[in-house]
């Protein structure tokens, strides 16, 4: 119980910094009304209860599963069978992912109805499930991170000039939500199973890039989507606010939808699991079942914090956002965005879990805070901009985007190999549930405020930043590391293959 203790502190000193700013900002520019405030503090308690219990049930739980299934993949040395293999896992954890869920419900929300949320799920899920199956053939034949990147984001640059701009920040907002609560720890286990049983020299590094591989998938899958339907100049409008619902209405409405959701989550996972174990794994009734327990936790986790997130943070987040946008002075907006963006990272469940990782692979020679701190900057300048992008309209997502993801790619060129899997990992877990409901719902009620802003193409687009920022901050930090290796003659994998 000390582990879930240790949770429980950790995680609190993550989320009190965004519900602090939160309480600052309803007593000073946006004033709150008492029960909509009540129901964000219910939230917060929420929040860090279930992110305290999720963590401690998915590093007992999901880590594990994926760690086995990554070795007995790899073990059968067939590449049909990984790709198969990684193409099923890709798909079935993809498509009860919930942050996807909020994306795709947002999504057909916002368009009225024109893009349904199940074909968001299950284009998103395919292009997840080809990826991961791509990334782990690349991890069995030893190739280039960097240059995989390279291809793989020319292509979708090529895209782009035949995507629509809606269509264009959906993809990139699909992206980002596809990797989170849900399929960070189970893919960055499985990449992480594969290649230590892999071994060799690369095996530190190929540890990571899993993650940032499967979430080249939406972008891809989204975009053909866009071409094949050819729908576009589609205008969108936010969710509107329903005021006087009541302090605990939300929570009563969505704790059984949420519940229901949750077991739908982890349900694929469970069966995958069972029926490895009976045919592979084998384990001991006593390792059997700590994993079971860690999915029950994790179970329990999930499901308070999503309720604490849907119920408490998303309608604060689109008020706080049409009040910001509303004011006199709306250029407060970038600077609250700033604020934002640093803190809502520190929130994350998957940032901790990738985080916890690469401390533990790298033997502590990447502190964890130094990941933290690094990823909170990127983030806050991704809000901000984000922020700009919706008060400026000549300024389009691709101006940020292409010279964003152009910089990455030829810093992946420069940097230690093992910074890039992480850099592009952290892309997709930074943009997780407290990004995809409280960033974008701010967004979202920000755009609405402008007369001339574009709900559907100015408030999606937020999270596409999130999950661009971090590919070019870690790499930065990257560059240091070799800096500073350099002057005190050590080598980290500086040979970039």
């Amino acid at each position: 119980m000390n582990i879930l203790f240790n949770k429980f502190k950790e995680v609190s000193f993550s989320v009190l910094p965004i519900t602090l700013l939160v309480i600052v900002l309803s007593f000073t520019l946006v004033p709150l009304e008492m029960e909509m405030f009540i129901r964000f503090i219910i939230g917060a308690i929420l929040v860090i209860i279930g992110l305290g219990i999720f963590l401690f049930g998915a590093e007992i739980g999901i880590s594990p599963i994926g760690n086995l299934m990554g070795e007995t993949i790899a073990k059968t040395n067939k590449s049909y069978i990984v790709g198969i293999m990684g193409f099923v896992l890709g798909f079935f954890i993809t498509v009860a992912e919930p942050d996807l869920q909020i994306l795709a419900s947002q999504v057909n929300s916002a368009t009225g109805g024109i893009i349904p949320s199940y074909l968001i799920l299950i284009v998103v899920s395919i292009g997840v499930g080809i990826m991961v199956s791509i990334g782990l053939l690349r991890i069995l034949y030893e190739k280039p991170l960097n240059k995989l990147f390279t291809i793989v984001y020319s292509i979708i640059l090529i895209l782009g000039f035949w995507v629509s701009e809606e269509f264009l920040a959906i993809s990139v907002d699909a992206s980002g939500a596809t990797t989170g609560a849900m399929t960070t720890p189970f893919i960055l286990a499985l990449g992480l199973g594969v290649s230590q049983l892999k071994g060799g020299t690369t095996s530190e590094e190929d540890s990571f890039g899993l993650v940032g591989i499967a979430s080249t998938g939406p972008i891809l899958a989204i975009m053909l989507l866009n071409i094949a339907i050819g729908q576009n100049n589609i205008q969108g409008q936010a969710e509107a606010f329903i005021p006087n619902i009541g302090i605990l209405s939300p929570y009563i409405s969505q704790f059984p939808i949420l519940m229901k959701e949750s077991l739908l989550t982890l349900l694929p996972l469970f069966i995958l699991f069972i029926i490895f174990n009976k045919s592979k794994f084998k384990l001991t009734k006593r390792k059997k079942n700590r994993i079971y327990k860690g999915l029950l936790y994790t179970y329990i986790g999930l499901t308070l914090f999503l309720v604490g997130v849907n119920a408490g943070f998303m309608e604060v987040g689109r008020v706080m956002g049409n009040g910001i946008a509303n004011l006199e002075s709306n250029w407060l907006l970038p600077a609250i965005g700033f604020l934002l963006g640093m803190v809502v990272v520190l929130a994350e469940p998957a940032v901790y879990v990738l985080t916890e990782q690469v401390e533990e692979v790298t033997a502590g020679h990447i502190k964890k805070k130094i990941i933290l701190g690094t990823l909170s900057i990127g983030i806050a300048f991704a809000v901000t901009m984000s922020m700009f992008r919706i008060m400026i309209p000549s300024l389009k997502l691709w101006h940020f985007l292409l010279p964003g993801f152009a910089i990455a790619i030829f810093l992946s060129y420069r940097v230690p190999p093992i910074f890039v899997g992480i850099a592009y990992d952290s892309g997709g877990v930074a943009s997780g549930p407290m990004t995809a409901t409280f960033i974008l719902a701010f967004a979202q009620g920000a755009a609405n405020a402008m007369p001339t802003a574009n709900v559907l193409i100015d408030g999606f687009g937020v999270i596409a930043m999130v999950a661009m920022t971090p590919l070019v901050a870690i790499q930065i930090l990257g560059l240091l590391f070799k800096i500073k290796a350099k002057r005190g003659g050590i080598n980290i994998n500086e040979s970039n293959r």
